[in-house]
């Protein structure tokens, strides 16, 4: 039997490895100049981590979160001994946030008085989704939790960092649509729910199973209906930005004028909601307008002001984001083909090439291979990548291997280099050969 990755996963071969690698890197480093610090969280959390703090109503816990049962669990359920005991039913997570917020209560990270907790994380996540392209059952994501601040302020600068990341990525702003609306707050969203719900009712005979099932469960997730036709009854159920309270209003106005002020441009969509129960006030989400297709959002994220309470902590303001990596990845390779086939994209992703190595050490001989060890080491020490043969291969096949692997330089060493304390330097690139001292070469070899 040929063994496969299970459906909707991939291998991260070298190349997607070091991409994803590169752009953590990236977001990192840009994210700790905002304030960011890391956290990394489990990979599965207790499931209740998920149904309070996601909902039950969400289709990430309803239909595709993964539960993760200990074999001690496993047996039990297999043994009609149900249900297995609380600690036992655990879930792989579908998203981050919820992990943080309860890490940031468990570990009391935000005491009375704090200033401001901010975090950004890289890793997998895991939903049982239809695998499709830009969609997997394990993707990778990267993210950013601000907590502790309530001010619209912070809400426009989260928002200008996640710009700013695309930027950095080498993504042209044209190429992408930035997508803001509120979703209200515990005082206005409640009616709006019901306008919605029964404004899905009045309307049921001309919307899918889905969305009328939604009616009483989260009737807002039917505006993220994939169907063409309950997208067109959407477009005329009721829009929130027409109900918002006063203090929901003034905090959405603000945030859009530091986004004014910023430079920053932007849509308002007030169809646009986040497909989960935790978020309030301030939502957006990031697209590219072209290369992936349906699946075309790169991330977004919004304000979560009451998540921390489920948790058992006191109200604490928050909010954040997530992008995918796999979105990121394609829209990147979109931007190439397009340049590629010479197209007038400006700019153009960045390019995340394995690193080349820098010399490869050929050797005639035994004493010379011993000699060759020593050098490789002595150069990895110095921070130059060094390849050389382990299999025994004759001096032909050893050049083409350099070759194969696009080593910039061939150090070939035999008796006479070593009674000399020199290395037969070749440029691949050019072909030209020159002698070089031993203790010259480190010199020689910094690009």
């Amino acid at each position: 039997m040929a063994f496969k990755a299970p459906p909707g996963t991939y291998d991260l071969l070298p190349e997607q490895a070091y991409a994803f690698n590169s752009i953590r890197q990236i977001a990192f480093d840009l994210f700790e100049r905002y304030g960011y610090q890391p956290i990394e969280t489990p990979t599965f959390e207790h499931l209740e981590v998920f149904t309070h703090g996601i909902g039950d109503a969400t289709d990430v816990v309803g239909k595709e979160m993964y539960l993760a049962l200990s074999q001690r669990g496993l047996s039990a359920v297999l043994a009609g001994d149900v249900p297995p005991r609380t600690s036992e039913m655990l879930a792989l997570r579908p998203e981050q946030t919820a992990g943080v917020a309860r890490a940031l209560v468990q570990h009391n990270l935000l005491p009375p008085g704090a200033a401001t907790v901010k975090f950004v994380y890289a890793g997998a996540m895991f939903r049982h989704e239809r695998p499709q392209k830009g969609r997997y059952r394990e993707f990778r994501q990267i993210g950013a939790e601000c907590l502790g601040a309530a001010e619209p302020s912070a809400d426009a600068e989260v928002i200008v960092m996640l710009m700013r990341f695309f930027s950095a990525l080498g993504i042209p702003r044209e190429r992408m649509r930035l997508l803001l609306n509120s979703m209200g707050d515990d005082v206005c969203r409640p009616a709006y729910r019901a306008q919605v719900r029964d404004y899905i009712l009045a309307h049921a005979d001309v919307l899918c199973a889905d969305c009328v099932r939604r009616a009483d469960t989260n009737p807002l997730r039917a505006f993220d209906c994939k169907s063409e036709s309950c997208q067109a009854v959407m477009a005329d159920a009721p829009r929130i930005t027409d109900v918002l309270c006063a203090d929901c209003r003034g905090h959405y106005d603000a945030v859009l004028a530091y986004l004014d002020a910023a430079g920053i441009a932007y849509e308002e969509d007030p169809r646009l909601v986040r497909g989960l129960d935790y978020y309030t006030r301030t939502v957006f989400e990031v697209q590219a307008i072209q290369g992936l297709g349906a699946q075309n959002a790169l991330g977004g994220g919004g304000r979560y002001d009451r998540l921390i309470e489920v948790f058992g902590g006191k109200p604490t303001p928050g909010l954040g984001f997530a992008v995918g990596f796999e979105r990121i990845l394609l829209a990147l390779q979109a931007l190439e083909e397009e340049k590629a086939a010479g197209g007038e994209c400006e700019g153009g992703g960045a390019v995340f090439a394995l690193p080349r190595v820098r010399i490869f050490l050929a050797t005639v001989d035994d004493q010379a291979r011993q000699a060759a060890f020593e050098l490789a080491l002595d150069l990895r020490d110095a921070g130059i990548p060094v390849e050389m043969d382990h299999q025994g291969r004759s001096l032909k096949s050893q050049f083409r291997l350099a070759d194969k692997i696009q080593a910039a330089f061939v150090g070939i060493l035999g008796p006479d280099e070593l009674a000399d304390k020199t290395i037969r330097l070749r440029d691949m690139a050019t072909r030209e050969e020159a002698l070089v001292a031993l203790e010259n070469l480190v010199e020689r070899l910094v690009p």
